[in-house]
């Protein structure tokens, strides 16, 4: 069978639905092939169920803290039970919905959609290996947005009790004990998860500190929470192999140790999607492991695009959507180009963490003078009704000595997720200092932080 388009996307994940949906809605005749479900990684094996564990992980602990001598004047007499087989059907309920609502966003934009494993023959041709058989699909236009995948040591491959990310959120039940190879976002995300619903959790992480990406002072609320729910963290420490369910590894002196494990989750990173379909067909420049775009995310081949993770850091959901509107309208004869002035990122940690911009330390290192303000969510009347004052969580703004144009906005602290939005909208926006401070922001909130941090900044915060 043989089929023709304009736009042809290569990926229904967060960044090639966005851009097929958007592409149908300017009247452009797409068609979008995906191998597994509607949704990506994102949806379908990453962001979306993993967010849905943390939640029932944080009601499971949350409704803990009430039996015995109880908690807030609330207490239980008898501790909750845990029936996961239900907690995963309902997660799987969650990503099943939303599946649902992608391939009806993408059949009411227009889109046709392919159920199948595309390989290229050259940079606008495709064999698409279906059921039904081979559909050979010739474009105008290729989009790549093949996403990204974990990655695997090659002395812990995943299969068994080995896990990666993908597996680590399909388990049929809570294991015992968990050995958790690297403390990033993703590791940490899901092991703390895990220690919530009652896993003995373990972390080697090989640097010297958790999430090494962010500052110490954003990650060190983390590091204390940790401490405090009894999750050991050996850092330095790098691991070496697995057999009989135990771990082996270097300690931070070098000394080889063992841990005893029922599963083993290896996250220390993703790499993208670029072999096993024909890139090297396609003519398009790399850089290193990434396929190379511009501001327009062109590749080296006319008329082919690429987007998401597939382009590289950050590696993000939102960055990928962005992009794939961006293509879509300039495939349409719109006038756009892909150069936010920041992305913001979130560590759904306990407490999460937000950063968007730069630190002061990396504006200094670029040659910015800056100033800061910080102001602690322990003085935040909001917080401390939703017990999220504690725990040393905070709002930080870094902006320009010059002309007060903040460079950088993070923070953490329990469900500070949620202002991500408006900080994103700042950076955005080019907005100084004054922007913020003159905002009059409801009470009581937890955004009052963000206008009390800018206060700070500027040397006269009400609340500190």
């Amino acid at each position: 069978m043989e089929m023709k388009c304009k736009l042809l996307v290569i990926g229904a994940g967060p960044g090639g639905y966005v851009a097929a949906i958007r592409a149908g809605q300017l009247g452009i005749d797409t068609i979008i092939v995906e191998g597994d479900r509607a949704g990506g990684t994102c949806l379908i094996r990453g962001c979306i169920p993993s967010k849905a564990l943390i939640h029932a992980a944080d009601k499971y602990q949350q409704i803990n803290k009430h039996t015995g001598k109880g908690h807030l004047g609330i207490s239980l007499k008898t501790e909750p039970e845990l029936d996961f087989a239900k907690t995963m059907t309902w997660k799987e309920g969650i990503v099943d919905r939303l599946n649902g609502g992608v391939e009806g966003l993408l059949k009411k934009a227009k889109v046709r959609q392919i159920k199948g494993w595309a390989t290229f023959k050259d940079a606008k041709t495709c064999d698409v290996e279906t059921k039904s058989g081979i559909v050979t699909i010739a474009a105008e236009h290729v989009i790549l947005a093949n996403g990204s995948k974990p990655t695997e040591l090659p002395f812990l491959p995943f299969g068994g009790d080995v896990l990666s990310s993908t597996e680590a959120l399909t388990l049929e039940q809570v294991p015992e004990k968990l050995v958790v190879v690297g403390a990033g976002y993703i590791g940490l995300e899901l092991g703390i998860a895990y220690s919530k619903l009652g896993s003995e959790v373990t972390f080697i992480e090989a640097d010297s500190r958790i999430l090494a990406t962010y500052d110490k002072e954003l990650t060190a609320p983390v590091a204390k929470w940790l401490q405090a729910n009894g999750i050991t963290v050996h850092l330095g420490a790098k691991a070496s192999g697995w057999k009989d369910n135990k771990l082996s590894y270097a300690d931070k002196d070098g000394e080889a140790q063992t841990i005893a494990a029922d599963k083993l989750l290896v996250t220390v990173g993703r790499k993208p999607n670029t072999e096993g379909w024909g890139l090297e067909n396609m003519a398009v420049d790399m850089d290193g492991p990434f396929v190379k775009i511009d501001k327009y995310c062109r590749t080296a081949m006319k008329n082919v695009w690429a987007i998401g993770d597939i382009t590289g850091e950050p590696m993000l959901a939102h960055r990928a959507s962005a992009q794939g509107e961006v293509v879509a309208e300039i495939i349409a004869g719109k006038k756009r180009e892909f150069n936010p002035n920041a992305i913001a990122a979130v560590c759904f940690t306990d407490p999460e963490i937000i950063a968007v911009g730069q630190s002061g330390a990396e504006a200094k290192t670029s040659g910015v003078e800056t100033i800061v303000g910080k102001f602690p969510l322990m003085a935040n009347g909001r917080a401390l009704t939703m017990e999220a004052g504690e725990g040393g969580g905070f709002v930080r703004i870094t902006a320009r000595a010059d002309n007060h144009v903040i460079v950088g906005i993070h923070a953490v602290g329990p469900q500070i997720s949620e202002l991500s939005g408006e900080f994103a909208l700042a950076m955005e926006m080019g907005a100084r200092l004054e922007d913020i401070a003159d905002t009059i922001h409801v009470h009581p909130t937890v955004t009052e932080s963000f206008a009390e941090a800018s206060l700070s900044a500027l040397g006269h915060a009400i609340h500190i």
